[in-house]
C-alpha cells in the first residue's frame, strides 16, 4: 500500500460483511489496529474481526478527509459496494 497522501479515507470489510468507514494517516497501522495486532482500533471492529481493507482514497488534509468520510457514510450500501468494486478493479490493473 503506497501512501502518497498524509490523510486517507477508507472502508474495511468486517467478518460479518459489514463495512466500517474511517480516516487515518497510516493505512497499514490502522488496519492492524482494527485486527487487534496493535493497540487501538474501533470498538465496532473489535467484535467483527478479521477486517480487510477494501477501499482507500487519499485526501489533502484532515478536514477534507472528514468531509469525504461523512459523504461516504451517507451512501446506500449498494453504492458503497459499487465504489469498492471499482476500486478493486483499478488496483488490479
Amino acid at each position: 500500500m503506497a501512501q502518497e497522501s498524509p490523510w486517507w479515507v477508507y472502508f474495511v470489510k468486517c467478518a460479518d460483511n459489514s463495512l466500517y468507514t474511517g480516516i487515518t494517516t497510516d493505512l497499514n497501522r490502522r488496519v492492524r489496529q482494527h485486527n487487534g495486532e496493535l493497540v487501538g482500533g474501533a470498538r465496532y471492529t473489535q467484535a467483527r474481526r478479521p477486517v480487510e481493507l477494501v477501499y482507500a482514497e487519499p485526501c489533502e488534509n484532515r478536514s477534507k478527509a472528514s468531509a469525504v468520510e461523512y459523504q461516504l457514510r451517507k451512501l446506500p450500501k449498494l453504492k458503497k459496494q459499487a465504489l469498492i468494486q471499482t476500486y478493486i478493479r483499478e488496483q488490479k490493473e
